[in-house]
């Protein structure tokens, strides 16, 4: 792909978003994305530095979050901008404190591109993991703007190891440093002549460290769980629910919290009929509720899954029966033996690590998880082992903030 086609490209894109959005809400959010920095530009105070971080999603911001919280606490002379490209990133975080600015990316379009630039006139930008808009890289070079890829994970199938991959190598080329995940990613980084790089390791692993010291009680999980043994399920899929129910179902000795990844409430209910045990949804909590009485929790809100897994004994992760396992290191962090799905996890290292380590199980029906389930619940001494194994590889796997700061502070600043 040249320069030419990559720019066709983005107006066939854009014009698809604004078609989308006449009939989806997700689609008009980012639409409507595109201008938003228009509005909020005015928060940016020219006598202070900028320090932009971009995340497409909100995995993404998650993983960027102790990096940003420490930068603003190292160099408070910055403000911080922070973009997205997801509705669903932006429209969860848009309050978040630890920014002064929060909007959404433009599309990659060039004059919209100089435009924004010319705005904001960042004084260091970070992408986060995956993200790399040729056009945004381009002028940010262009400008001698400082450019930090962190959390960055390669695999051997993606174009810029292909042989007709040279397009999306320049703009690899163009970062003054990559961070990446792990050997693997610096390899295939070498094999394309790129050096600037430090193996740091994944800053989700700090996130989810500095999330439970941190954690906050949630008194309606803790009157439901009571003393029984509970499994939480974590953004989970209709595609899980279709394993899940045979297990809840079942006569295992436990109780469950169920956070769907998206809050449909017809679909909850659909699910609350097919369940046979007594539910409740968290917007049904009322003061006289007797919480103890019921065995499944519907969380039909956003927000509270990384403090819900205090409660659990167990964990269930949706997403890799679909389009890719969510996070499992909230879950992991309180040792929590964790199940996902089959089918679409092997591109998450940690994922790799701990079904080989045998912390984390990947399911493929029903039976398999009602039987993995009572294995934990019958023998105490297997669980104990491995919720020490796992709250040890997050204690063994934290530290990359650490390395990128450390980095900036003697390389740029």
């Amino acid at each position: 792909m040249n320069s030419l086609l990559y720019d066709i490209f983005l107006l066939f894109l854009k014009t698809g978003i604004y078609i989308a959005s006449i009939f989806n809400p997700k689609a008009k959010l980012r639409f409507d994305g595109n201008s938003h920095w228009k509005t909020v530009i005015n928060h940016r105070n020219k006598n202070h530095k900028l320090a932009w971080f971009h995340c497409a999603s909100l995995g993404e911001f998650e993983q960027g979050r102790p990096v940003m919280e420490d930068f603003r606490k190292n160099y408070p002379q910055f403000q911080i901008l922070v973009t997205f490209f997801s509705p669903s990133g932006f429209e969860i975080r848009k309050n978040y404190s630890g920014a002064d600015i929060i909007t959404y990316l433009p599309l990659d379009i060039k004059s919209d591109v100089i435009e924004f630039l010319n705005a904001f006139q960042p004084d260091i930008a970070f992408f986060i993991k995956y993200e790399f808009w040729r056009n945004f890289i381009r002028e940010i070079k262009k400008r001698n703007i400082p450019l930090i890829s962190f959390s960055t994970i390669f695999r051997k199938n993606q174009i810029n190891f292909k042989p007709w991959g040279g397009f999306a190598r320049k703009t690899i080329q163009k970062f003054d440093h990559i961070f990446v995940q792990n050997q693997l990613s610096a390899e295939l980084l070498k094999s394309i002549n790129y050096q600037k790089l430090t193996i740091a390791g994944d800053t989700r692993f700090d996130r989810v460290n500095d999330t439970l010291k941190n954690i906050k009680p949630i008194p309606e999980a803790e009157n439901f769980k009571m003393n029984e043994k509970v499994l939480v399920a974590g953004s989970v899929w209709p595609e899980d629910l279709e394993v899940l129910i045979p297990l809840i179902n079942s006569d295992a000795n436990l109780k469950f919290i169920i956070a769907p990844h998206e809050i449909h409430q017809k679909e909850i209910t659909s699910w609350r009929k097919r369940i046979l045990k007594k539910s409740i949804n968290f917007s049904e909590i009322k003061p006289e509720s007797v919480l103890a009485d019921f065995e499944v929790l519907f969380i039909d809100n956003i927000g509270m899954l990384s403090s819900l897994y205090q409660y659990g004994n167990m964990a269930f992760i949706g997403g890799a029966y679909g389009k890719g396992l969510h996070n499992i290191l909230e879950a992991v962090t309180f040792g929590l033996p964790v199940f996902f799905g089959n089918k679409n996890f092997t591109k998450f290292q940690e994922a790799n690590d701990l079904v080989e380590s045998k912390g984390a199980f990947a399911i493929e029906k029903p039976a398999e998880l009602i039987s993995k389930t009572n294995e934990f619940l019958n023998n105490g001494q297997l669980y104990n082992i491995t919720k020490t194994h796992n709250q040890e590889y997050i204690k063994n796997h934290t530290g990359a903030t650490d390395v990128i700061l450390d980095w900036i502070d003697k390389q740029i600043m």
